[in-house]
């Protein structure tokens, strides 16, 4: 299978994702220990959405998808090997896992984000483990791993979790938005 290879973001935001990261490789009882029970996590607004829906809406909510949603949505990897992004505003996607503690972490800022940049930008989420292939196209080996996707040009990888900070900062500087 062919492997899509992404640039990296710039260094100071590697340098702080690589802190904070799940292995996607991970035993189960790193899994187990990573967990987060849902009174950890509170008022989290993101309700996970019917994955098998074909047609994502912009606005103001994180659009969960699986593969199939992603070729339409974002880049069809089975029939292209350039880059060409499918949607009509800059993206991120986060590659998450439900029991990955650093993706828990980062859910709620995400939600922030969206909000804040409604209409500018769109948040998708992908489960790695429902969508292994997917996983494996984009060589996710470490979660939370985020690609933001710009208008024009190559999208960019970063693993870990990072800081609302850097991520306004990537947003600003990659996806060339501001709010």
């Amino acid at each position: 299978m062919r492997r899509l290879y992404l640039f990296p973001l710039a260094a100071a935001i590697m340098v702080t994702a690589s802190l904070i990261n799940c292995s996607s490789t991970s035993t189960a009882d790193e899994k187990k220990q990573n967990e987060i029970t849902s009174s950890e996590v509170t008022n989290n607004p993101v309700k996970q959405e019917d994955a098998n829906k074909t047609t994502a809406v912009t606005g103001s909510e994180v659009i969960y998808l699986n593969t199939e949603t992603f070729k339409k949505e974002v880049f069809d990897y089975t029939k292209n090997k350039e880059w060409k992004y499918n949607g009509k505003i800059p993206a991120i996607v986060d590659f998450y896992a439900d029991w990955c503690r650093p993706c828990k972490m980062l859910e709620p800022t995400l939600v922030e984000l969206q909000k804040e940049y409604k209409g500018k930008i769109q948040i998708y989420k992908v489960n790695t483990d429902n969508n292994p292939e997917l996983s494996q196209a984009f060589a996710i080996t470490g979660i939370p791993a985020l690609l933001f996707i710009p208008m024009e040009g190559e999208p960019q990888m970063s693993t870990g979790l990072l800081p609302k900070e850097n991520l306004e900062t990537a947003i600003n500087d990659v996806l060339k938005v501001t709010k």
